[in-house]
């Protein structure tokens, strides 16, 4: 008796050539404190890890020390290096920088203003969040600007290692912006991005596929404002 074929369904496969990229955004960072403006680093903010940040990065480098990652990118701004060290000594992999996925230019809200603009209900801020547009906030990028910026420096990653998996340490902004240009959709519609959570893009030339989104399940309840070390 022949026996029938089978046809199990298949785990998802990239194309030959494709590059794997699982973008990480930085643990939570330092709080700003009245009087005591950030750091700044090529005019953008650059506060440190907060100690939850810390303890966050911890957790993303446990979950991902498995993963067959080749290649580790951050970007100049600490927060980002921070959270990827413990991955990177975990696989014995240096920690490449690349200036162009660091977060939105805020223009007047840096130095860590722009948190208290939004704490108090700038009408800057709330013009931003009304119109989907980083632009409102004064002298800030627009969102064409900062996607003008940070999808070409994403793509030139994923031309530089075809048939690879990368890690990329970014910024809540910039994971919006690139996982809004793979779909198609204004950069605003993709944010909340969690402190510490994974989401991952296949890019095949020009065509990026969305395989994972703000995934933080390593760093406790999806629902929780602060998750809080165990």
């Amino acid at each position: 008796m022949i026996e029938p074929k089978t046809y199990p369904q298949p785990f998802f496969q990239p194309t030959p050539g494709a590059c794997q990229i699982i973008l990480v955004r930085h643990g939570q960072s330092a709080a700003f404190i009245e009087g005591e403006p950030f750091t700044l680093v090529g005019g953008h903010s650059d506060p440190p890890l907060s100690p939850l940040g810390e303890w966050q990065a911890e957790r993303v480098g446990e979950r991902l020390a498995r993963e067959p990652i080749q290649a580790i990118y951050a970007t100049t701004l600490c927060r980002t290096v921070q959270t990827a060290t413990p991955l990177a000594q975990s696989l014995g992999l240096d920690i490449r920088v690349e200036h162009d996925l660091r977060e939105v230019f805020l223009g007047s809200g840096e130095g860590g203003q722009f948190r208290v603009m939004a704490a108090e209900g700038h009408p800057a801020a709330l013009a931003m969040h009304k119109n989907l547009e980083w632009g409102e906030i004064p002298g800030g990028e627009t969102n064409a600007e900062f996607g003008a910026r940070t999808v070409p420096a994403l793509q030139k990653i994923a031309d530089a290692h075809a048939d690879q998996l990368v890690a990329v340490f970014a910024h809540g902004g910039t994971i919006g912006s690139l996982i809004g240009h793979a779909l198609g959709v204004n950069m605003f519609l993709m944010m909340g991005v969690r402190n510490s959570s994974l989401s991952m893009l296949v890019v095949e030339g020009d065509k990026w596929i969305v395989r994972l989104f703000n995934d933080g399940a390593h760093a406790g309840p999806l629902t929780a404002d602060v998750d809080p070390p165990t």
